[in-house]
């Protein structure tokens, strides 16, 4: 039981790491949203989101005896920093990081529904409850993004045809 408790430790860790690089990214791109309103009131709308799932996570490996792994965070942080830096130069960035966040969401669909197995195994509901509580937070927002990822391609090729800088922001 010892290592199946390590490893819910381990993957909670990812998963606060995972919301640390999600909340970079995710206002990086809506810092720069400027043509695109609706897109970026649900960007902003699902930081806010991202940031009380950090605090959860905390208080799940609190419960657990731990903390966030800083070398985690940090490795996080610096990946998101370069992905934010390398989305600003796109021309398309708006469709890329539309459909970035897209497969971020799934991804983090993916780490939730693992760690409801493992905390659901380990016996700990604790861990389970909030990861149930979180899974459906991510779900939405990536069906959202897949909804709305058609209105965002036509409204940026039809700036794109106009108007550059409009397209990209």
């Amino acid at each position: 039981m010892n290592e199946s408790l390590d490893h819910l430790i381990d993957w909670l860790r990812d998963a606060y790491a995972m919301e640390k690089h999600a909340e970079t990214m995710l206002k990086a791109q809506a810092s720069r949203l400027d043509h695109y309103p609706e897109l970026k009131v649900r960007i902003e709308q699902h930081i806010e989101e991202t940031l009380g799932q950090q605090k959860l996570l905390e208080t799940c490996l609190e419960g657990l005896g731990s903390s966030p792994s800083a070398i985690k965070d940090l490795a996080g942080r610096i990946g998101a920093f370069g992905q934010a830096l390398g989305g600003g130069l796109a021309s398309d960035e708006v469709v890329k990081g539309a459909m970035a966040g897209y497969v971020f969401e799934n991804i983090e669909i993916a780490a939730y529904t693992t760690l409801i197995a493992a905390a659901r195994q380990c016996g700990r509901d604790d861990v389970r409850k909030t990861c149930e509580m979180i899974l459906p937070q991510e779900i939405e927002m990536a069906r959202w993004l897949l909804a709305h990822l058609p209105r965002v391609t036509e409204t940026y090729l039809a700036r794109d045809s106009v108007d550059d800088d409009a397209a990209k922001r």
